[in-house]
Protein backbone atom coordinates (compact mmCIF):
# COMPACT_ATOMS: atom_id res chain seq x y z
CA UNK A 1 0.00 0.00 0.00
CA UNK A 2 2.83 2.35 0.73
CA UNK A 3 4.41 1.46 -2.73
CA UNK A 4 1.21 2.27 -4.62
CA UNK A 5 1.32 5.47 -2.36
CA UNK A 6 4.21 7.03 -3.27
CA UNK A 7 3.32 6.02 -6.73
CA UNK A 8 0.71 8.06 -7.13
CA UNK A 9 2.76 11.10 -5.63
CA UNK A 10 5.16 10.84 -8.05
CA UNK A 11 2.35 10.89 -10.59
CA UNK A 12 0.81 13.47 -9.43
CA UNK A 13 4.02 15.52 -8.86
CA UNK A 14 4.77 15.00 -12.60
CA UNK A 15 2.08 17.23 -14.39
CA UNK A 16 2.80 19.57 -11.55
CA UNK A 17 6.70 19.99 -12.13
CA UNK A 18 5.92 20.29 -15.89
CA UNK A 19 3.40 23.17 -15.56
CA UNK A 20 5.99 24.88 -12.83
CA UNK A 21 8.45 24.70 -15.27
CA UNK A 22 6.16 26.20 -18.18
CA UNK A 23 5.09 28.91 -15.89
CA UNK A 24 8.01 30.24 -14.83
CA UNK A 25 9.27 29.73 -18.25
CA UNK A 26 6.67 32.09 -19.54
CA UNK A 27 7.46 34.88 -16.86
CA UNK A 28 11.40 34.65 -17.51
CA UNK A 29 10.05 35.14 -21.07
CA UNK A 30 7.81 38.13 -20.39
CA UNK A 31 10.60 39.76 -17.83
CA UNK A 32 13.17 40.22 -20.44
CA UNK A 33 10.77 41.22 -22.89
CA UNK A 34 9.84 44.16 -21.10
CA UNK A 35 13.49 44.76 -20.09
CA UNK A 36 13.95 44.38 -23.96
CA UNK A 37 11.51 46.84 -24.55
CA UNK A 38 12.87 49.56 -22.07
CA UNK A 39 9.33 49.99 -20.46
CA UNK A 40 8.98 52.64 -18.31
CA UNK A 41 7.31 51.71 -15.46
CA UNK A 42 5.89 55.42 -15.55
CA UNK A 43 2.21 55.11 -13.21
CA UNK A 44 4.69 53.57 -11.00
CA UNK A 45 7.33 56.40 -10.65
CA UNK A 46 3.86 58.89 -10.22
CA UNK A 47 2.61 56.24 -7.45
CA UNK A 48 6.03 56.96 -5.74
CA UNK A 49 5.67 60.94 -6.45
CA UNK A 50 2.04 60.55 -4.70
CA UNK A 51 3.73 58.58 -1.83
CA UNK A 52 6.67 61.55 -1.24
CA UNK A 53 4.23 64.41 -1.86
CA UNK A 54 1.97 62.88 0.89
CA UNK A 55 5.14 62.39 3.72
CA UNK A 56 6.33 66.19 2.48
CA UNK A 57 2.97 67.51 3.84
CA UNK A 58 2.60 68.38 0.10
CA UNK A 59 -0.64 69.39 -2.52
CA UNK A 60 -1.14 65.50 -3.66
CA UNK A 61 -3.57 67.38 -6.48
CA UNK A 62 -1.33 70.20 -7.51
CA UNK A 63 1.03 67.92 -8.13
CA UNK A 64 3.00 66.95 -11.64
CA UNK A 65 5.31 63.97 -11.59
CA UNK A 66 7.79 62.45 -14.54
CA UNK A 67 8.38 63.67 -17.77
CA UNK A 68 4.74 63.60 -19.01
CA UNK A 69 3.40 65.82 -16.34
CA UNK A 70 0.82 63.47 -14.74
CA UNK A 71 -1.58 64.33 -12.31
CA UNK A 72 -2.81 62.32 -8.79
CA UNK A 73 -6.04 60.93 -10.58
CA UNK A 74 -7.12 58.38 -7.53
CA UNK A 75 -8.66 59.64 -3.91
CA UNK A 76 -6.33 60.26 -1.40
CA UNK A 77 -6.53 56.64 0.70
CA UNK A 78 -3.98 55.74 -2.66
CA UNK A 79 -1.29 58.43 -1.46
CA UNK A 80 -1.36 57.00 2.01
CA UNK A 81 -1.54 53.80 0.58
CA UNK A 82 1.66 54.37 -1.92
CA UNK A 83 4.31 55.89 0.83
CA UNK A 84 5.71 52.68 1.54
CA UNK A 85 7.19 52.79 -2.01
CA UNK A 86 9.31 56.22 -1.35
CA UNK A 87 10.92 53.95 1.45
CA UNK A 88 13.05 51.94 -1.48
CA UNK A 89 15.44 52.74 -4.40
CA UNK A 90 13.92 53.41 -7.90
CA UNK A 91 15.71 50.08 -9.46
CA UNK A 92 14.51 48.12 -6.75
CA UNK A 93 11.26 49.53 -6.77
CA UNK A 94 10.59 48.53 -10.05
CA UNK A 95 12.08 45.02 -9.78
CA UNK A 96 9.66 44.30 -6.52
CA UNK A 97 6.68 45.85 -8.59
CA UNK A 98 7.50 43.21 -11.55
CA UNK A 99 8.25 40.41 -9.65
CA UNK A 100 4.90 41.24 -7.54
CA UNK A 101 2.39 41.80 -10.42
CA UNK A 102 3.76 38.25 -11.85
CA UNK A 103 2.84 36.64 -8.44
CA UNK A 104 -0.65 38.72 -8.80
CA UNK A 105 -0.90 37.74 -12.33
CA UNK A 106 -0.90 33.96 -10.82
CA UNK A 107 -3.54 34.72 -7.85
CA UNK A 108 -5.82 36.47 -10.55
CA UNK A 109 -5.92 32.98 -12.52
CA UNK A 110 -6.69 31.46 -9.16
CA UNK A 111 -9.41 33.61 -8.33
CA UNK A 112 -10.72 33.32 -11.98
CA UNK A 113 -10.78 29.54 -11.92
CA UNK A 114 -11.74 29.24 -8.26
CA UNK A 115 -15.03 31.30 -10.01
CA UNK A 116 -15.62 28.33 -11.95
CA UNK A 117 -14.71 25.27 -9.65
CA UNK A 118 -11.59 24.34 -11.66
CA UNK A 119 -8.60 26.21 -8.99
CA UNK A 120 -6.08 23.18 -9.52
CA UNK A 121 -2.66 24.34 -8.83
CA UNK A 122 -0.94 22.76 -12.09
CA UNK A 123 -4.39 24.08 -14.42
CA UNK A 124 -3.72 27.56 -12.41
CA UNK A 125 -0.27 27.36 -13.40
CA UNK A 126 -0.41 26.37 -17.15
CA UNK A 127 -3.22 28.86 -17.55
CA UNK A 128 -1.16 31.94 -16.04
CA UNK A 129 1.74 31.20 -18.73
CA UNK A 130 -0.41 31.65 -21.45
CA UNK A 131 -2.74 34.87 -19.88
CA UNK A 132 0.39 36.86 -18.80
CA UNK A 133 0.59 37.73 -22.30
CA UNK A 134 -2.43 39.49 -23.02
CA UNK A 135 -2.18 43.10 -23.72
CA UNK A 136 -4.06 44.66 -20.87
CA UNK A 137 -1.33 42.43 -18.52
CA UNK A 138 1.37 43.05 -20.55
CA UNK A 139 0.76 47.13 -20.37
CA UNK A 140 -0.50 47.04 -16.62
CA UNK A 141 3.67 45.62 -15.64
CA UNK A 142 4.85 48.28 -18.28
CA UNK A 143 3.55 51.26 -16.98
CA UNK A 144 3.65 49.64 -13.15
CA UNK A 145 -0.09 49.98 -12.97
CA UNK A 146 -2.36 48.50 -9.65
CA UNK A 147 -5.01 46.66 -11.79
CA UNK A 148 -3.82 43.10 -10.82
CA UNK A 149 -3.85 44.07 -7.25
CA UNK A 150 -7.62 45.42 -7.39
CA UNK A 151 -9.23 42.44 -9.25
CA UNK A 152 -7.51 40.04 -7.32
CA UNK A 153 -8.85 41.87 -3.86
CA UNK A 154 -12.18 41.94 -5.85
CA UNK A 155 -12.19 38.24 -6.61
CA UNK A 156 -10.42 37.24 -3.50
CA UNK A 157 -14.23 38.40 -1.73
CA UNK A 158 -16.46 37.01 -4.39
CA UNK A 159 -14.74 33.97 -4.21
CA UNK A 160 -15.21 33.61 -0.57
CA UNK A 161 -17.15 31.48 1.27
CA UNK A 162 -20.61 32.71 3.31
CA UNK A 163 -19.55 32.75 6.26
CA UNK A 164 -16.67 34.42 6.16
CA UNK A 165 -16.75 37.80 7.77
CA UNK A 166 -14.41 39.31 5.99
CA UNK A 167 -15.55 38.80 2.74
CA UNK A 168 -15.89 42.53 1.52
CA UNK A 169 -12.93 44.08 2.66
CA UNK A 170 -11.44 43.46 -0.82
CA UNK A 171 -13.84 45.18 -2.54
CA UNK A 172 -14.34 48.36 -0.14
CA UNK A 173 -10.52 48.42 -0.11
CA UNK A 174 -10.25 48.27 -4.24
CA UNK A 175 -13.24 50.97 -4.26
CA UNK A 176 -11.42 53.27 -2.04
CA UNK A 177 -8.42 52.94 -3.87
CA UNK A 178 -9.97 53.26 -7.57
CA UNK A 179 -13.97 54.05 -7.63
CA UNK A 180 -15.23 51.46 -10.47
CA UNK A 181 -14.88 48.54 -8.25
CA UNK A 182 -18.00 50.45 -6.29
CA UNK A 183 -20.41 48.80 -8.66
CA UNK A 184 -19.65 45.43 -7.21
CA UNK A 185 -21.16 46.52 -3.80
CA UNK A 186 -24.38 47.59 -5.80
CA UNK A 187 -24.47 44.63 -7.01
CA UNK A 188 -24.35 42.83 -4.10
CA UNK A 189 -26.78 45.38 -2.54
CA UNK A 190 -29.07 44.60 -5.14
CA UNK A 191 -29.03 41.10 -4.78
CA UNK A 192 -29.44 41.16 -1.24
CA UNK A 193 -32.35 42.81 -1.73
CA UNK A 194 -34.51 40.96 -3.59
CA UNK A 195 -33.73 37.85 -1.71
CA UNK A 196 -34.51 39.87 1.63
CA UNK A 197 -37.99 40.53 -0.14
CA UNK A 198 -38.41 37.20 -0.95
CA UNK A 199 -38.75 36.28 2.64
CA UNK A 200 -34.51 35.32 2.84
CA UNK A 201 -33.90 37.66 6.00
CA UNK A 202 -30.76 39.29 6.10
CA UNK A 203 -28.22 37.29 4.13
CA UNK A 204 -24.92 37.03 2.85
CA UNK A 205 -25.11 39.44 -0.11
CA UNK A 206 -26.45 42.25 2.32
CA UNK A 207 -23.64 41.50 4.92
CA UNK A 208 -20.60 41.58 2.27
CA UNK A 209 -22.44 44.45 1.27
CA UNK A 210 -22.31 46.43 4.70
CA UNK A 211 -18.87 45.26 4.98
CA UNK A 212 -17.16 46.62 1.50
CA UNK A 213 -19.37 50.11 2.45
CA UNK A 214 -17.77 50.24 6.10
CA UNK A 215 -14.44 49.24 4.91
CA UNK A 216 -15.02 52.24 2.08
CA UNK A 217 -16.22 54.66 4.70
CA UNK A 218 -14.00 53.87 7.51
CA UNK A 219 -10.71 53.94 4.76
CA UNK A 220 -12.75 57.16 3.68
CA UNK A 221 -12.38 58.49 6.98
CA UNK A 222 -8.90 57.87 8.13
CA UNK A 223 -7.99 59.58 4.79
CA UNK A 224 -9.96 62.58 5.84
CA UNK A 225 -8.40 62.67 9.18
CA UNK A 226 -4.81 62.21 7.72
CA UNK A 227 -4.93 64.07 4.89
CA UNK A 228 -8.37 66.88 5.55
CA UNK A 229 -7.12 69.13 2.60
CA UNK A 230 -6.43 66.69 0.06
CA UNK A 231 -9.95 64.85 0.80
CA UNK A 232 -11.87 67.53 0.94
CA UNK A 233 -10.89 68.73 -2.35
CA UNK A 234 -11.16 65.36 -4.28
CA UNK A 235 -14.77 64.61 -3.14
CA UNK A 236 -15.48 68.28 -4.13
CA UNK A 237 -13.69 69.34 -7.10
CA UNK A 238 -11.26 66.76 -8.45
CA UNK A 239 -13.33 63.59 -8.56
CA UNK A 240 -15.63 65.81 -11.27
CA UNK A 241 -12.50 66.84 -13.46
CA UNK A 242 -12.69 63.58 -15.83
CA UNK A 243 -10.56 65.65 -18.16
CA UNK A 244 -8.01 65.52 -15.45
CA UNK A 245 -7.45 61.75 -16.43
CA UNK A 246 -6.89 62.09 -19.93
CA UNK A 247 -8.18 62.99 -23.56
CA UNK A 248 -11.43 60.67 -24.15
CA UNK A 249 -10.75 59.99 -27.69
CA UNK A 250 -7.65 58.52 -27.04
CA UNK A 251 -6.88 54.76 -28.58
CA UNK A 252 -6.01 53.70 -25.02
CA UNK A 253 -9.48 54.55 -23.59
CA UNK A 254 -11.16 51.51 -23.78
CA UNK A 255 -15.05 52.59 -22.54
CA UNK A 256 -18.15 53.41 -24.67
CA UNK A 257 -17.21 57.18 -24.16
CA UNK A 258 -14.14 56.44 -25.57
CA UNK A 259 -15.92 55.08 -28.60
CA UNK A 260 -18.57 57.49 -29.02
CA UNK A 261 -15.60 60.34 -28.84
CA UNK A 262 -13.98 58.48 -31.78
CA UNK A 263 -16.97 58.11 -33.54
CA UNK A 264 -18.21 61.40 -33.19
CA UNK A 265 -14.69 63.49 -33.60
CA UNK A 266 -14.92 65.16 -30.25
CA UNK A 267 -13.10 64.56 -27.04
CA UNK A 268 -17.17 65.24 -25.50
CA UNK A 269 -19.59 63.13 -26.45
CA UNK A 270 -21.92 64.68 -24.02
CA UNK A 271 -25.61 63.12 -23.44
CA UNK A 272 -24.85 60.13 -26.43
CA UNK A 273 -22.47 59.08 -23.91
CA UNK A 274 -24.46 59.58 -20.53
CA UNK A 275 -27.60 57.62 -22.33
CA UNK A 276 -25.32 54.69 -23.69
CA UNK A 277 -23.66 54.49 -20.37
CA UNK A 278 -27.06 54.28 -18.22
CA UNK A 279 -28.53 52.00 -20.59
CA UNK A 280 -25.45 49.31 -20.91
CA UNK A 281 -25.80 49.80 -16.96
CA UNK A 282 -28.66 48.38 -16.83
CA UNK A 283 -28.99 46.12 -19.21
CA UNK A 284 -25.42 44.83 -17.84
CA UNK A 285 -26.83 44.61 -14.33
CA UNK A 286 -30.22 42.80 -14.77
CA UNK A 287 -27.94 40.21 -16.85
CA UNK A 288 -25.89 39.95 -13.41
CA UNK A 289 -28.45 39.51 -10.96
CA UNK A 290 -30.19 36.86 -12.96
CA UNK A 291 -26.77 34.82 -13.20
CA UNK A 292 -26.68 35.54 -9.22
CA UNK A 293 -30.49 34.85 -8.24
CA UNK A 294 -29.97 31.43 -10.32
CA UNK A 295 -26.37 30.34 -8.56
CA UNK A 296 -24.26 31.15 -11.52
CA UNK A 297 -21.95 33.48 -9.78
CA UNK A 298 -19.16 33.31 -13.05
CA UNK A 299 -21.71 34.82 -15.18
CA UNK A 300 -22.89 37.74 -12.45
CA UNK A 301 -19.03 38.77 -11.43
CA UNK A 302 -17.94 38.69 -15.58
CA UNK A 303 -20.99 40.45 -16.33
CA UNK A 304 -20.30 43.04 -13.79
CA UNK A 305 -16.59 43.58 -14.53
CA UNK A 306 -17.48 44.39 -18.20
CA UNK A 307 -20.35 46.89 -17.19
CA UNK A 308 -18.30 49.08 -15.33
CA UNK A 309 -14.98 48.83 -17.47
CA UNK A 310 -17.79 50.12 -20.44
CA UNK A 311 -19.85 52.94 -18.20
CA UNK A 312 -16.70 54.46 -16.90
CA UNK A 313 -15.55 57.73 -18.44
CA UNK A 314 -11.88 56.30 -18.80
CA UNK A 315 -11.12 52.73 -19.41
CA UNK A 316 -7.56 52.53 -20.35
CA UNK A 317 -6.46 49.03 -21.88
CA UNK A 318 -4.46 47.59 -18.61
CA UNK A 319 -7.52 48.48 -16.93
CA UNK A 320 -8.93 45.39 -18.78
CA UNK A 321 -7.03 42.62 -16.87
CA UNK A 322 -10.75 41.31 -16.08
CA UNK A 323 -9.98 40.01 -19.75
CA UNK A 324 -8.52 36.82 -17.57
CA UNK A 325 -11.74 35.69 -15.37
CA UNK A 326 -13.19 36.17 -18.95
CA UNK A 327 -11.35 33.96 -20.93
CA UNK A 328 -11.23 31.27 -18.30
CA UNK A 329 -15.39 31.46 -18.27
CA UNK A 330 -15.52 31.21 -21.82
CA UNK A 331 -13.14 28.15 -22.11
CA UNK A 332 -14.77 26.70 -18.85
CA UNK A 333 -18.33 26.63 -20.60
CA UNK A 334 -17.14 25.64 -24.04
CA UNK A 335 -18.57 28.43 -25.88
CA UNK A 336 -16.85 27.35 -29.10
CA UNK A 337 -14.02 28.55 -30.94
CA UNK A 338 -15.65 30.41 -33.02
CA UNK A 339 -16.73 32.63 -30.34
CA UNK A 340 -13.67 32.68 -27.82
CA UNK A 341 -10.96 32.76 -30.85
CA UNK A 342 -12.39 36.19 -31.76
CA UNK A 343 -12.29 37.44 -28.15
CA UNK A 344 -9.08 36.23 -27.30
CA UNK A 345 -7.60 37.77 -30.16
CA UNK A 346 -9.15 40.90 -29.45
CA UNK A 347 -7.10 40.83 -26.14
CA UNK A 348 -3.94 39.31 -27.54
CA UNK A 349 -3.31 41.80 -30.91
CA UNK A 350 -2.62 44.72 -29.50
CA UNK A 351 -4.83 45.90 -32.60
CA UNK A 352 -5.56 49.19 -30.58
CA UNK A 353 -2.15 50.18 -31.15
CA UNK A 354 -2.08 49.70 -34.74
CA UNK A 355 -4.00 53.26 -34.75
CA UNK A 356 -2.38 56.10 -35.32
CA UNK A 357 -1.57 57.35 -31.57
CA UNK A 358 0.72 59.84 -31.22
CA UNK A 359 1.11 63.26 -29.68
CA UNK A 360 -1.43 65.69 -31.84
CA UNK A 361 -4.40 63.65 -31.18
CA UNK A 362 -5.05 61.69 -34.21
CA UNK A 363 -8.29 59.81 -33.13
CA UNK A 364 -10.15 62.70 -33.22
CA UNK A 365 -9.58 62.28 -37.23
CA UNK A 366 -9.95 58.10 -37.36
CA UNK A 367 -11.30 56.19 -40.39
CA UNK A 368 -13.65 53.58 -40.31
CA UNK A 369 -11.25 50.75 -40.45
CA UNK A 370 -9.26 52.64 -37.78
CA UNK A 371 -12.84 53.48 -35.32
CA UNK A 372 -13.30 49.55 -35.74
CA UNK A 373 -9.36 48.74 -34.24
CA UNK A 374 -9.88 51.05 -31.44
CA UNK A 375 -12.78 50.22 -30.55
CA UNK A 376 -11.74 46.34 -30.19
CA UNK A 377 -11.87 46.17 -26.59
CA UNK A 378 -15.76 47.00 -26.39
CA UNK A 379 -16.42 45.32 -29.33
CA UNK A 380 -15.16 42.12 -27.52
CA UNK A 381 -17.11 42.89 -24.64
CA UNK A 382 -20.53 43.54 -26.58
CA UNK A 383 -19.94 39.69 -28.00
CA UNK A 384 -18.92 38.86 -24.65
CA UNK A 385 -21.80 40.21 -22.81
CA UNK A 386 -24.11 38.26 -25.87
CA UNK A 387 -22.51 35.02 -25.24
CA UNK A 388 -23.14 34.86 -21.08
CA UNK A 389 -27.16 36.27 -22.15
CA UNK A 390 -27.88 33.55 -24.51
CA UNK A 391 -25.13 31.19 -25.83
CA UNK A 392 -23.10 29.81 -22.68
CA UNK A 393 -24.35 27.31 -20.79
CA UNK A 394 -25.78 27.83 -17.30
CA UNK A 395 -23.91 26.65 -14.55
CA UNK A 396 -22.86 27.69 -10.83
CA UNK A 397 -19.17 27.77 -8.89
CA UNK A 398 -18.90 27.96 -5.25
CA UNK A 399 -21.66 30.16 -4.73
CA UNK A 400 -21.85 32.71 -2.14
CA UNK A 401 -24.58 30.94 -0.28
CA UNK A 402 -23.18 27.59 -0.09
CA UNK A 403 -19.31 28.00 -0.67
CA UNK A 404 -18.71 24.79 -0.70
CA UNK A 405 -17.88 22.71 -3.78
CA UNK A 406 -18.81 23.98 -7.63
CA UNK A 407 -22.09 22.54 -8.41
CA UNK A 408 -22.83 20.58 -11.21
CA UNK A 409 -22.18 21.76 -14.83
CA UNK A 410 -24.24 21.94 -17.43
CA UNK A 411 -24.22 21.34 -21.53
CA UNK A 412 -21.02 21.32 -22.76
CA UNK A 413 -18.72 22.49 -20.05
CA UNK A 414 -20.21 19.16 -18.23
CA UNK A 415 -19.27 16.84 -21.09
CA UNK A 416 -15.86 18.49 -20.59
CA UNK A 417 -15.42 18.25 -16.84
CA UNK A 418 -16.40 14.18 -17.21
CA UNK A 419 -13.69 13.68 -19.34
CA UNK A 420 -10.93 14.65 -16.90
Amino acid sequence: MTVSVIAKFRVRRRPLAAAAAACLLSFAGFWLAQRAAHVSMLDLMVYRAEGETVRAGGDLYAMRATSANLAMTYPPFAGLLFTPLTLLGVPEMRTLATAGNLLLVVALVHLSLRLVGRDRLETTLWAAAVLVWCEPVWTTLRYGQINLLIAVAVLWDLTRRDTNRWAGVGIGLATTVKLTPGLFAFYLLVVGVIRLRRGEGWNSWLRQFAVASATFLGATAASALILPYDSRRFWTETLFETGRVGFAEETANQSLRGVLARLMHTDDPGMWWAVAAALFAVAGLVLAVRAALRGDRAVAVVAVAVTALMISPISWSHHWVWCVPVLVLLVDRAAGWAWTAPVAFAFYSFALWWVPHDPGRPELDQNAGQMVLSAVYPLAAGAVMWLLAFRLPRGAGPGIEDGAAPAEKTGAAAQAVAKE
